[in-house]
């Protein structure tokens, strides 16, 4: 598996990535073995409706914030791929983003305006991805909703390579891979592989690579269909009974306690895609910037964070393996 891979500080705020704390969180995920970390961070649109993406001089990160998390990955070796996304403040998933597709405003359409405003942010951050040496840039994740509109994001795509020179990839949401029809113009198909592999609370390992065997020979016939290595850009499920059952859940903090669950789903799912060869690598999510440090704290802990659970011993065991 070529990317050993994990995405760090999502959500975090504005000079975060710069204290103190973040560098001891980073370094700790350093420490696990991987040789890829995927930088992702957010920019807001007011509602799922809107049609800009503003900065907000207030909240968002910084240009210093975004080059010194990256120095700190290339002092030890490790490729950034880098992955600005946009969130809307009305808390509606970007899946949601959509209008018309009758062109009501002529020229001047939702969607137009909307791709122009996106096209101006993606292009900032793919030249700081190119003037820092990021190894990889995407495009945009789980914006379910605008993945019809293949012209624009035709369009996007070869501006993008104008300004950066590495690979770029896309984040879909799992179940969509063979709905984008523009893979073909991206270098890898990128995923949101938060497939469900149990059907209820407390499943094993085994039932777990049973159904992620399923899912892998679905996506390797995509791969060959597409000549595209798969890179899975987010993963990953938390310490929670059922987890495995909705990987993609972070609203039910109030679920069972359950390490052995989540520690299944990352073993079984290295297990089953390690060593194909058409499958390029995993991204999982996601490593904060600020940690707990005692077991204590850990053992209160029913999110995605790995830190002192079971699924670190499981990353640490593939990621190091000679």
């Amino acid at each position: 598996m070529e990317i050993k891979g994990y995405t760090y500080g999502y959500m975090a705020k504005r000079g975060a990535y710069q204290s103190e704390a973040a560098k001891e969180s980073q370094e700790a995920m350093f420490d696990l073995g991987v040789n890829w970390m995927c930088l992702a961070f957010p920019l807001m649109q007011d509602t799922y409706q809107s049609t800009e993406i503003r900065f907000d001089y207030r909240y968002d990160i910084t240009e210093k914030d975004i080059v010194v998390a990256i120095r700190r990955a290339k002092d030890r070796n490790i490729k950034v791929c880098l992955k600005p996304m946009v969130n809307c403040k009305d808390h509606i998933w970007r899946a949601y983003i959509d209008f018309p597709d009758e062109d009501f405003l002529g020229k001047d359409s939702y969607w137009k305006q909307w791709f122009e405003s996106y096209t101006a942010f993606l292009l900032h951050y793919a030249e700081i991805a190119q003037d820092t040496g990021c190894e990889m840039f995407c495009i945009g994740c789980e914006m379910l909703g605008t993945e019809r509109k293949e012209e624009y994001w035709r369009e996007l795509i070869k501006k993008i390579r104008e300004v950066y020179e590495g690979p770029i990839t896309y984040n879909t949401n799992h179940g969509r891979e063979d709905k984008v029809s523009w893979f073909d113009a991206l270098d890898y198909i990128g995923t949101s592989a938060y497939y469900p592999v149990a059907r209820a609370g407390g499943a094993l390992k085994k039932s777990m690579v049973n159904e992620w065997s399923k899912i892998r020979d679905n996506l390797r016939t995509l791969s060959e269909k597409l000549n595209k290595k798969i890179i899975f850009m987010e993963i990953g499920c938390r310490s929670a009974k059922g987890c495995a059952t909705m990987p993609w859940d972070f609203m039910h903090m109030e679920l069972e306690r359950d390490e052995e669950e989540q520690a299944a789903f990352y073993e079984s799912c290295l297990e089953v895609f390690f060593d194909e060869p058409w499958f390029c690598g995993i991204f999982w999510w996601d490593w904060s910037t600020e940690i707990y440090s005692t077991e204590e704290e850990a053992k209160k802990d029913v999110g995605f964070n790995i830190h002192r659970k079971k699924a670190e011993d499981v990353i640490k065991k593939w990621y190091q393996k000679e």
